[in-house]
């Protein structure tokens, strides 16, 4: 045990900083998630506490990692990561259990795992951990002066919470959604090649002799015949394909509701595609939006300005921008900052920027 205990550290302690660390990428992200969750429990009425608890919860995963791995006050550290890991682990299961999340967001959207891989990652977690917490006075601290643990454990906070005020404000370093730059989104919109459909197994109720028979395709009675009376049918999901696209629902509807988002998309040229979730603080952006719009009609390329408030978007914009409609969940999903500015050639993205890389975004146009 001696010399497995400091490699099951290791393991833990660097698991937990790379949990936190992708996840302090978009916090957004997990913030979002946790709103599933609320929303699961009918109490998405604290759902705008789920960014700061985002934040928290990233933070502590990273600083509770590198606790691991200094050794430093490790009953006290164990004893909040098991706690920690058995409240993941319910998450988890409760989300495999219930059916109702397709990711339970461990890893965030660069590392989608299902509910059930989670589940049993926790409970593997789980195990290491007691480990840890039985032997804990085992335990030789990775610096001889616990000052010198307490400084790498207020740096590991500044670095989380840096890296997440960084990334709200801009966005995530490493984009790992559909929407990330470089990509086709009418590719995005296709099934992908090679993709398993849902496989269902068909049962069949009939009646006869006042008695409810089922029954599947293979295996009809051998005396069915008209004295079966027809009841009902029902279908049972026996395996779960991955025959979805990473995009199922981007639509840009015009102010009649039309549908434009193939002849938006399907363009030759470059052209401008800004997405805006709300315009709570438009006065202040609405400067840097009309510089990039002039620099823009200068270089000969229209902008298109999407928001789901496309009510408030008609009160703020001249008639000559084209504004469209975009649905709510897709804008927080395609853009994390709000606004964030596409430089489009048809449906490819040639650069994503934050509002607050207006100027870096302009420089990017040619």
């Amino acid at each position: 045990m001696k010399k497995a205990l400091p490699i099951i550290r290791w393991i833990v302690g660097l698991l937990f900083i790379f949990s936190g660390l992708i996840k302090a990428n978009d916090p957004l992200g997990l913030s979002y998630k946790m709103q599933e969750f609320f929303n699961a429990w009918g109490i998405s009425s604290v759902n705008f506490l789920a960014l700061g608890l985002s934040i928290f919860m990233n933070t502590l995963e990273i600083v509770l990692g590198v606790a691991m791995i200094v050794g430093i006050r490790m009953k006290f550290f164990t004893r909040i990561i098991f706690l920690l890991t058995l409240f993941f682990a319910f998450l988890t299961g409760y989300a495999w259990l219930s059916g109702k999340f397709r990711t339970c967001g461990c890893f965030g959207d660069c590392l989608p795992l299902s509910p059930f891989d989670s589940f049993l990652k926790d409970l593997v977690l789980l195990v290491l951990i007691s480990i840890i917490l039985k032997n804990h006075k085992k335990v030789i601290p990775h610096f001889k002066q616990s000052a010198l643990s307490l400084v790498v454990l207020l740096l590991s906070i500044f670095v989380a919470v840096g890296l997440q005020a960084y990334t709200l404000e801009h966005l995530p370093v490493l984009d790992c959604l559909a929407y990330k730059q470089g990509n086709h989104l009418l590719e995005e919109m296709k099934i992908p090649k090679g993709a398993i459909s849902d496989s269902f197994a068909i049962t069949f109720k009939y009646e006869k002799a006042g008695k409810t028979v089922a029954f599947d395709a293979n295996h009809f009675p051998a005396d069915f015949d008209s004295s079966y009376t027809y009841v009902d049918r029902y279908e049972k999901l026996v395996r779960k394909g991955n025959a979805t696209p990473a995009i199922t629902d981007f639509s840009l509807q015009t102010l009649s509701g039309n549908d434009s988002t193939q002849a938006i998309l399907q363009q030759p040229n470059m052209y401008i595609l800004v997405l805006v979730q709300s315009f709570e603080k438009w006065k202040v952006q609405k400067e840097d939006f009309y510089k990039m719009l002039g620099y823009a009609t200068a270089k000969g390329l229209k902008v298109f300005v999407a928001s789901p408030q496309i009510g408030d978007a008609v009160k703020l914009f001249p008639q000559n921008i084209t504004l469209l409609r975009l649905d709510a969940v897709v804008e927080k999903t395609a853009a994390r900052a709000n606004p964030t500015y596409f430089l489009m050639k048809g449906d490819q993205i040639l650069e994503k920027k934050s509002y607050a890389d207006i100027q870096s975004f302009m420089s990017e146009i040619q």
